[in-house]
């Protein structure tokens, strides 16, 4: 039996409200490549990825396709897809280019870390799950605060993880997951892929252990640290 077929959809539609640029933080450099760059190429070199969706801004899917696709020579990208409002309508749109079959990543764009051992410890354990994300355990005492950022609360550290991206899920539950959420648009509020299955299709979701370099560059600050990073790598 060979490889089963999969998918990633990379997002590539965020804002970067909190980088302060009016330059969407994906598109910035980083090392000397856009932040994009780093995890579609880590896709684009993985054996085990057959297709590539690249979700990008509404209006931006020209830019996207010249500047990534062409430029680097992102052969697996099968698609420039226009993304939507809120992550989960960009996630939702490029679920209609993946078929029924397989499994499908989805990946932030501004996550730049992905490497190859991540990828293959998702898809061996999507295989066994359906549903896994990768994140880490966290480091730092976490505290639940009040209305008025007084501590409410103080839980168990060893049973919390901060999730990460790629989440890789059976490309049938995801898109069923899915459906139903954009069913309910507006009465439901999640914040990444792994909660639309447990909320919509209360079905369990694997934790898988990412990196602690798999960081999201959101702010300045990480900018910096990605570029230490980037150099540090080697990438």
């Amino acid at each position: 039996m060979g490889k089963p077929y999969c998918a990633a959809i990379v997002l590539a539609g965020g804002k970067g409200s909190r980088m302060g640029t009016s330059i969407h933080k994906q598109y910035l450099m980083m090392a000397g490549k856009p932040v994009l760059f780093y995890s579609l190429k880590a896709f684009q070199d993985s054996d085990l990825i057959d297709e590539i969706f690249l979700v990008a801004g509404a209006g931006e899917e020209e830019y996207c396709r010249k500047n990534f696709v062409e430029k680097y020579g992102m052969s697996k990208v099968g698609a420039v897809i226009s993304g939507g409002s809120e992550r989960y309508h960009s996630v939702w749109n490029g679920l209609q280019k993946v078929g029924g079959e397989g499994y499908v990543f989805i990946h932030d764009g501004a996550r730049p870390f992905v490497d190859q051992g991540m990828i293959r410890r998702v898809f061996e354990e999507v295989q066994l799950h359906k549903a896994c994300v990768a994140g880490m355990p966290v480091k730092d005492t976490i505290k639940i605060a009040d209305e008025h950022c007084n501590v409410a609360g103080t839980p168990d550290r060893s049973t919390l993880w901060a999730v990460q991206t790629p989440q890789v899920f059976e490309a049938g539950l995801i898109k069923k997951a899915y459906g139903m959420l954009m069913k309910e648009e507006g009465r439901r509020h999640v914040t990444d892929d792994a909660g639309v299955v447990e909320e919509m299709l209360h079905y369990p979701v694997k934790l898988v252990r990412g990196s602690y370099e798999n960081i999201k560059i959101t702010t300045p600050d990480d900018l910096t640290a990605g570029e230490a990073l980037a150099h540090r790598l080697g990438i």
